[in-house]
């Protein structure tokens, strides 16, 4: 016992015995413990923000918190250890308002713990937007859809823009509005520089004011196609038909020519088969009536269609096929393509007349 009371009470590197056992003690504690802690203040902080809100559960909450507060926990508890010792008088290290030793490990831990405390934010907001984001999937209007994660990018963007200002001010001693007004000429070339991302944030107001298309319409822009994904106040992504993700500034959308497919109320598919010249004008008659009712009775196309024997191929008697689809999915399209390509096969085949392909044919003179 006098041991343990004389090494608690002796000096080394100029901090007793008991400061360094604290210290030990605070990273052990921490490290033994932050996961149950950071489930507690996690399941905690879930009961103020989240309690009331069944669509997100706990275990969400607690996969987006967990870590940051026992991140956050930690250094905390370094934090208090680490206030219990002090650098030897003998080693001369400078003090913490000249640069040195203990001005670098001071203002590094302050970014570091700046950081641990703005992930927590970052993943609170996310939360906020996927829980927002079931909400406006149970409604029918697709605008919320569209606002929702522009709105939590717009919350992020001042986010950042805020925890610069903390980081400057309290870490590096910096006035943030002074720096700001007295940028002078940097300031108007900073504004010349991010000219690009002013005019994609004006061209998403524009987006959702004008609204030529919301989250979930399938949209034609220049040489891209697919189903509009989200809306953010940059940029726009779109999954095409093949799958790939394409994200195109939001000036572009607005600039450039955009077709909202989604918009039609009917798809129209247009296009020529051609018949050997071996099929009568009979043959040719029935086909092409055939061809005319089988459309008009098609559970999926209106009254609207047209098939017509049109002109004279150099190698085949050419009929057009036009004919609208009632629906706006892609995939209604080319269902109904493919089964009316079988039918019109089918009555070819019926009229024992046959399909052309490109052919040439020689005299041969004695």
């Amino acid at each position: 016992m006098d041991k343990v009371k004389l090494f608690l009470q002796t000096e080394y590197l100029g901090n007793l015995g008991i400061n360094y056992i604290i210290f030990v003690s605070a990273i052990i504690l921490g490290l033994l413990f932050k996961g149950l802690i950071s489930r507690y203040l996690s399941h905690s902080l879930y009961k103020v923000i989240g309690k009331s809100e069944k669509r997100v559960g706990v275990d969400k909450f607690d996969e987006l918190l967990t870590k940051p507060i026992a991140f956050f926990f930690m250094l905390s508890l370094i934090y208090f250890g680490v206030n219990q010792l002090t650098f030897p008088i003998h080693w001369k290290i400078a003090p913490i308002e000249d640069l040195g030793v203990r001005m670098i490990l001071s203002k590094g831990f302050s970014l570091i713990y700046i950081y641990s405390i703005f992930i927590i934010v970052l993943r609170l907001i996310n939360f906020f937007g996927i829980m927002l984001q079931k909400r406006a999937e149970e409604t029918e209007n697709k605008m919320d859809d569209q606002l929702v994660p522009f709105t939590i990018e717009i919350i992020k963007f001042i986010s950042y823009i805020f925890v610069g200002g903390i980081i400057l001010g309290e870490v590096f001693g910096v006035n943030a509005t002074g720096l700001i007004t007295g940028l002078g000429i940097g300031g108007i070339a900073f504004a010349m520089a991010s000219k690009e991302s002013l005019e994609n944030l004006l061209g998403s107001f524009t987006i959702f004011l004008d609204k030529p298309f919301t989250v979930g319409d399938t949209v034609t822009v220049g040489t891209v196609s697919g189903t509009v994904e989200k809306v953010g106040f940059r940029s726009t992504r779109i999954r095409t038909f093949d799958k790939s993700l394409v994200t195109l500034p939001n000036k572009k959308m607005i600039d450039a020519e955009l077709d909202n497919l989604g918009m039609r109320p009917v798809r129209r598919v247009k296009f020529n088969i051609g018949l050997t010249y071996e099929t009568t004008a009979a043959q040719m008659k029935e086909i092409v009536s055939d061809l005319q009712i089988m459309v008009d009775d098609h559970p999926k196309t209106n009254q609207d269609g047209r098939i017509r024997f049109q002109e004279f191929g150099s190698s085949s008697l050419d009929i057009l096929v036009m004919y609208f689809v009632d629906s706006q999915k892609w995939g209604d399209l080319i269902d109904v393509k493919e089964d009316i390509n079988y039918k019109i096969m089918e009555i070819v085949k019926k009229h024992k007349s046959d399909f052309a392909f490109p052919s040439t044919t020689v005299y041969l003179q004695k």
